[in-house]
């Protein structure tokens, strides 16, 4: 169906508080910045940013639903005979080759990053996405193997994934900072995603093959 205008100028809308926020967040930290700063400079009224953005949060992570729907999309779009974890590790692969901001590899991530650190209230919703990350991909997992409700293994094989590409990620963020360059630093994230990769169980890497047709 066609976006129609009221649909594309709240879009935009978004959009433009959105980009205005991140400005002001990057340039001077997350704590710092107000929501009256945040809507003065966008030109439109405070309750024009919260009837998009409930909390200062959701300015810095307006792309939380993308994010935490990510592992349970590969899981579900994977290609015929391959398994759930294969379909995550293809594409972390593929990420840190396209060095794609998922896995912290482009330009002006540190910084990112940096103001991320600085914040509890950034660091604790962090948190919170990873969290809601991990139950998603258990769900899609069990829908995805037809599991009985009370077999445990959706919900372990899906902490071990999301915590398999987390400590890929945070890898790759202390090479950086420890001022690596950022061809040497996703060689070492391959070479990591390897070991990591031999250290899964049978079990968890042929999880839930999709059926062939």
């Amino acid at each position: 169906m066609a976006e129609g205008l009221r649909e594309r100028k709240k879009r935009q809308t978004r959009q433009h508080i959105s980009d205005i926020a991140t400005g002001l967040f990057m340039a001077r930290g997350f704590e710092a910045v107000t929501i009256a700063e945040i809507a003065e400079a966008a030109e439109v009224s405070v309750n024009t940013v919260y009837n998009y953005f409930p909390t200062k949060e959701d300015l810095f992570v307006d792309r939380e639903e993308e994010v935490v729907d990510r592992p349970s999309r590969l899981v579900r779009e994977r290609a015929a005979g391959q398994s759930a974890a294969r379909a995550l590790m293809d594409q972390l692969r593929q990420d840190i080759r396209e060095r794609h901001p998922y896995v912290g590899l482009s330009e002006g991530y540190d910084r990112f990053r940096q103001v991320i650190v600085e914040s509890p209230t950034l660091m604790a919703r962090l948190f919170a996405i990873q969290g809601k990350a991990v139950h998603q991909l258990g769900v899609t997992l069990r829908e995805e193997a037809a599991a009985d409700s009370e077999d445990p293994r959706p919900e372990f094989i899906a902490h071990q994934l999301v915590g398999l590409q987390n400590a890929v990620l945070r890898s790759i963020i202390r090479g950086l900072a420890e001022g690596g360059g950022v061809d040497a630093v996703a060689e070492d994230a391959l070479r990591k995603v390897d070991v990591m990769e031999s250290l899964l169980s049978d079990t968890v890497l042929n999880y839930a093959a999709k059926n062939t047709p």
